[in-house]
């Protein structure tokens, strides 16, 4: 059988942090079940492009419209094995959903993986499952890791880190490195 993954996105997640491990998981053979809170299947969320263009932080143009295939209303944290939260800017009001907290705490009281990229730090911190991790991030929100009580892993663009069953990623230059250490963790 293979492991269930729900992925939590919201509008302007962040085009490549959705769409690439959503894909990449379904060709490995795992289920993933694409959720966003007041949206059921079938609709769609929009995606942002964040790019780095040398400014002072990344750049941002509108991405595609990325259709859910479950819906939050009708999924129980306790049905999946792993949880997968892309960035972007959907975290920044997916963190304010208590339903969004309580299923992330799930997975951390449950010891299930969770894969968190960029500014998916964000729900992490507000669910307050960092105190004593070690987490990755998009550097603007190392200090809401730190506050949250982990410690920042500052790592390169392009690197991942796994704390646990916890593996964290600076942003979409990390897929390679993020995937991979997550389908470790996922097959342990």
């Amino acid at each position: 059988m293979s492991k269930k993954i729900l992925m939590i996105v919201g509008d302007f997640a962040e085009d490549y942090e959705t769409m690439v491990p959503f894909q990449t998981l379904l060709a490995c053979g795992y289920i993933v079940h694409a959720v966003c809170p007041g949206k059921k299947a079938g609709q769609t969320i929009a995606t942002s492009i964040h790019d780095f263009e040398g400014d002072q932080t990344y750049t941002e143009k509108r991405g595609h419209n990325f259709a859910l295939n479950a819906t939050f209303a009708d999924v129980k944290a306790s049905d999946y094995d792993a949880l997968l939260i892309p960035g972007g800017r959907a975290p920044e009001y997916l963190r304010l959903d208590p339903e969004v907290i309580a299923a992330v705490k799930h997975f951390f009281e449950a010891d299930k993986p969770v894969a968190a990229v960029c500014h998916g730090a964000q729900i992490l911190a507000a669910a307050r499952v960092l105190e004593g991790r070690t987490c990755s991030a998009y550097p603007a929100c190392r200090p809401e890791v730190e506050l949250a009580g982990g410690t920042y892993a500052d790592i390169a663009i392009d690197a991942a880190f796994t704390d646990g069953k916890l593996v964290t990623a600076p942003a979409w230059p990390a897929h390679p490195a993020w995937l991979k250490q997550f389908m470790a963790v996922l097959s342990a």
